[in-house]
């Protein structure tokens, strides 16, 4: 059971490691950079208190994130591109902060990327412990061999990063899928919670136990991945809306039409879904759907509303690539969200940004409601809000009742599993009870 808002006891924290002239490997979710270019460093700019805490008690961090994915998930092989590197984040935080940062570089396989943390670390160590420069930063943490290997270089990756420090502390929140960077390293290291992660441990309460009506609102690129998830959030709302991909696969499903860029494996996996809500009855119909014929270019005229009742079996669908905004002044939806006492939102509605009518006229009905706990989860969804809304979106850092998560799928795997202390990468910093 989570206390509202109450950390767990055994929870390690940041507060309590002694940091003076430690090097402290801190592990980040910057996550930002898309083709070397930073769309909103919301996720930056929320783990500057973790760096001031660890200046303060005298630390000398190293810091690590992974940026996109490096990752040829079907060769294996890293690519260490220029796009995906960490500079930008290195270059935004020295514009913020008044700080001299040093980013690290290693050799690079052009197959395997950086396969050792080798000696060139120890004169930047050195430097870094009498004050040459502020911090470290090192390259992008998929671009390592050993970070999402199962082999032994996640070992070998392991080892080497606990050589380089003396305290571990993991800030990543958006960051819950175990990795040698985010778990491994915390088994070989005083571990603890960083600042931002406390936080969004303490906030979670808001949608694991929320008060009722309860909605969520989720849309993804991927269905086979967000099942379990999905199903788990399912459960515990009272409305859910679905958008993009997700809810194309789910419509597919349902009505036994064709939709462009719907697999057939993943219809399959959506009629478990299907079956449920014909129980249940929880997943709002979006009354109006846009069809285009192309999901790469938006020509005028050539995209058409579709009704959605008017779906059949056997239909053949283009792209459906939004939900028309006309959706969210359908009576019911609009009673739904105004009547909500949490909303829970990891959702870009349409494709974007040819496609931002949708999500913009939902994240503006949600604002209608002043009285309820609104929680926006994930780097998307948040650069959109911020995007489209930016006035709903600053009013919303200053709301108690607003919340930003930085991770949307650490959220959905905290309510799939019930608690973010089953999730590996916090778990291990848990203090092991007297036995």
């Amino acid at each position: 059971q989570m206390e509202k808002g109450k950390l767990d006891p055994r929870l390690k924290l940041l507060q309590q490691a002694d940091m003076k002239d430690k090097v402290v490997l801190l592990r980040v979710d910057h996550n930002v950079v898309k083709k070397g270019i930073i769309k909103d460093p919301y996720r930056i700019d929320a783990t500057i208190g973790t760096l001031y805490a660890i200046a303060a008690a005298g630390g000398k961090p190293i810091l690590m994130s992974h940026v996109g994915r490096p990752r040829d998930k079907k060769t294996g092989m890293i690519s260490c591109r220029e796009e995906q590197s960490v500079l930008p984040i290195v270059r935004y935080l020295e514009q913020k902060l008044p700080v001299k940062i040093h980013p690290q570089e290693f050799p690079v396989d052009p197959e395997k990327g950086i396969t050792h943390i080798d000696d060139s670390i120890k004169p930047t160590l050195e430097a870094l412990r009498k004050g040459a420069f502020d911090m470290v930063y090192l390259p992008n943490s998929r671009w390592f061999a050993g970070e999402q290997s199962k082999g032994p270089e996640r070992d070998v990756l392991s080892d080497e990063l606990a050589s380089i420090a003396d305290i571990y502390i993991n800030d990543a929140f958006g960051s819950w899928s175990v990795a040698a960077s985010t778990y491994d390293v915390a088994t070989r290291l005083p571990a603890f919670a960083g600042n931002l992660l406390q936080k969004e441990i303490s906030n979670l309460y808001r949608v694991l136990e929320p008060e009722r009506p309860f909605v969520g609102v989720v849309a993804g690129a991927k269905y086979d991945t967000k099942i379990g998830p999905l199903k788990a959030l399912y459960n515990k709302v009272d409305y859910l809306i679905l958008g993009g991909l997700m809810y194309n696969t789910f419509l597919s499903a349902k009505y036994g039409a064709t939709i462009n860029g719907v697999s057939e494996e993943d219809k399959a996996l959506a009629m478990e879904l299907v079956e449920l809500d014909r129980a249940k009855g929880k997943i709002l119909e979006m009354p109006w759907l846009v069809e285009s014929d192309s999901a790469e270019n938006r020509i005028d005229g050539e995209d058409r509303r579709i009704e959605t009742a008017r779906l059949k079996e056997g239909m053949s669908l283009q792209y459906i690539l939004d939900v028309h905004e006309k959706s969210f002044q359908d009576p019911h939806i609009v009673e739904v969200i105004r009547s909500a006492r949490t909303i829970f939102v990891n959702a870009v509605m349409g494709l974007m940004p040819l496609f931002f009518e949708g999500s913009r006229a939902l994240y503006r009905l949600i604002n209608e409601n002043t009285s309820a706990s609104k929680l926006y989860a994930g780097g998307d969804t948040l650069q959109e809000l911020k995007n489209l809304c930016p006035g709903i979106y600053m009013a919303g850092l200053d709301d108690p009742n607003t919340y930003y998560f930085t991770g949307g799928g650490s959220v959905l795997a905290a309510i799939e599993q019930g608690s973010p202390y089953k999730m590996k990468p916090f778990e291990v910093l848990l203090r092991e009870e007297d036995a």
